[in-house]
Order: structure tokens, then sequence, then C-alpha cells
């Protein structure tokens, strides 16, 4: 399947790989989750979900109690998933996942990042072809590890293919963003070590961009990210 999901790894670990920005991100949708669906992981695949990705995030437990906790108080907020779809500079294609209590506001600020720095907004649902919803889950590579068996215990909890990343040091795998529970599951099961465990949405064609366009894209990628009603930028860069 590829990586192309990932735009620039370099470029995404430094803007996501601080705890200061990833952590309230990750809580927020944990709130959401326990809201929606009560406290209990059990009876809340949702919320599963969501902690599962924190703790693969390594979100101390502390945390992650407090943002279950927060759901309960009259003073939360009351946030709204919203989805977002444009086009930046060159033509490349942006999916913005928002997490907010003014969907006013975010549309207004999303919208306004989109013109100012070459691109614009257009109908949700515009890019739903484009894009395939996966989850995605990396797990530390061992000497001992054997892609083939691993991919066949892996297979009934939905698994549809596993690729190798040596330079990394991790296997991934994938499979669709409706099983990431029931393979959250298999990988504690298989005693395999999990390194991230997200929901992508993952482009079915993928775009080269020359380094100078990149420069014009990065700079309204990095406008989005910077916002704190955005949960998540995805774009169908190589």
């Amino acid at each position: 399947m590829g990586r192309a999901f990932e735009y620039r790894r370099a470029a995404k670990e430094k803007r996501w790989g601080t705890m200061s920005r990833v952590f309230p991100r990750l809580a927020k949708s944990i709130t959401i989750a326990a809201k929606e669906g009560g406290p209990d992981p059990s009876m809340n695949p949702k919320l599963r979900t969501a902690i599962m990705t924190a703790k693969a995030q390594n979100m101390p437990k502390a945390n992650i109690d407090a943002a279950i906790k927060r759901a309960s108080s009259k003073d939360v907020e009351n946030y709204t998933e919203v989805l977002y779809e444009g086009k930046g500079p060159h033509g490349v294609l942006i999916v913005v996942e928002c997490a907010t209590d003014n969907t006013t506001r975010t549309v207004a600020n999303v919208k306004s990042y989109f013109n100012k720095l070459g691109g614009a907004l257009v109908p949700t649902g515009s890019f739903e072809y484009m894009f395939s919803r996966k989850a995605v889950f990396q797990i530390k590579k061992t000497e001992n590890l054997d892609l083939e068996e691993l991919e066949l215990n892996l297979i009934d909890a939905g698994c549809e293919s596993i690729e190798s990343d040596d330079e990394e040091g991790i296997v991934i795998v994938y499979a669709d963003y409706k099983d990431f529970g029931n393979m959250a599951k298999a990988v504690e099961d298989n005693n395999l070590e999990l390194v991230k465990a997200e929901l992508q949405r993952i482009p079915n064609d993928v775009q080269e961009f020359t380094e100078e366009q990149m420069t014009d894209i990065d700079k309204l990628i990095d406008r989005l990210e910077e916002d704190d009603d955005v949960q998540a930028v995805f774009t169908n860069i190589a």
C-alpha cells in the first residue's frame, strides 16, 4: 500500500512530535468519545479507539483518566467533529479533521488559511473517493518476527496488508478503520510491541511536488496544524 499518507516524515515528526501539541488533541478525542458513548471503554468502541491511540503515543495514564473524567463535567465544552476539504497551493488535496465547540469560528479560520495561502475550500465529500480511511499500526520489528506468520495471525482481525520499514525498525499493519478495535486486541493478544496506532486518511493516488512547491504547501499545512481546533491534516503528497 505504501506510506504515501506521510507526505514527509521529517516534517510531520517536527510538527507533531511535541507533547504540548499532541496530548491536547488526544485528550480532546478521548473526552469527545466518552461524552458521546459513556466513560466505560468496554462498552464504548470509540473510546477504546481513542485510548488505544493515546497509549500508543505514550500519553500518561493520568492524562487519559483526566480526559475521561472531564467528559462528565458540567463545564466541559460540547465539541463537534467536523471535516473540511480544500485544494492548496499547486493543486494539492488537503483534508482537515477538526473538533470544535464553535463551528462558525473554525470554518472561518480554516477558510482564511486556505484563502491567504494559495488555496480554497471545496464542498465536504468532494475528496471522499480519493482517500481511504485506514487503521494503521506501527509495531516494533524484532529479529524473530516472521512477517508471513504475523499476517496470518492478524488476518482474522482485519489485516489488509503488512510492510516492513527496516530503516525505522518497524512493521506497519493496515486495516479498515472499522477494524481498529479488533486489530488493537489482536496486537495485544500476540504480545506485539506497539509503537503507534492511528486512524489515517490515505490517498488512493499521490502527486509529486518540487521542493519549491513544497515550501508553499508547507506554509498552509503548518498554519492549519497550529490551530487548536484542528485534530489532523492529510494530503495526497507522495
